[in-house]
């Protein structure tokens, strides 16, 4: 069964949290998707994993690159799946795929700082939780770190 997390961003940017939450995927030998919903929101992120850090960065390619099949980490704004991910990050409220239930995990992360967003979260938890998936929640600690809330 897929398991979905929910991350409820505040106060902090998808470019700070996207990073390491990636080298913990790869870290696991997972392939990754992560979808957003626009190009220029992809074309900023595929700058970024190359920068991100003096001394990393996260090997990757967009969907449209040529060897897309052999990228660890994609780049998206559709649900194929080119690198046969077992994780699918969802971004700036991207939608569950249709073939939600052929990945390990789906890890949607959202803006809780936005009405907009944190209503669609919601929408989505609930019609997870009415699907059968396990979801979990987490939130940021008052040190920053990832928590797992009730």
């Amino acid at each position: 069964m897929t398991e979905i997390l929910f991350y409820h961003l505040q106060n902090m940017s998808i470019e700070s949290v996207l990073p390491p939450l990636l080298e913990k995927s790869l870290e696991r030998g997972w392939r990754v998707v992560v979808q957003s919903t626009s190009q220029e929101r992809t074309d900023a992120l595929d700058a970024h994993l190359w920068s991100y850090s003096e001394d990393s960065f996260l090997p990757h390619g967009t969907s449209h690159d040529g060897d897309a099949q052999d990228q660890p980490i994609i780049l998206s704004i559709d649900e194929r799946n080119p690198n046969r991910a077992q994780v699918r990050f969802l971004i700036d409220n991207a939608a569950l795929p249709a073939d939600s239930e052929n990945y390990e995990r789906l890890v949607l992360v959202f803006n809780g700082d936005d009405a907009d967003a944190l209503t669609t979260a919601r929408e989505v938890w609930t019609d997870c939780k009415a699907r059968g998936f396990e979801v979990t929640y987490w939130q940021t600690d008052e040190r920053g770190r990832w928590q797992r809330r009730q």
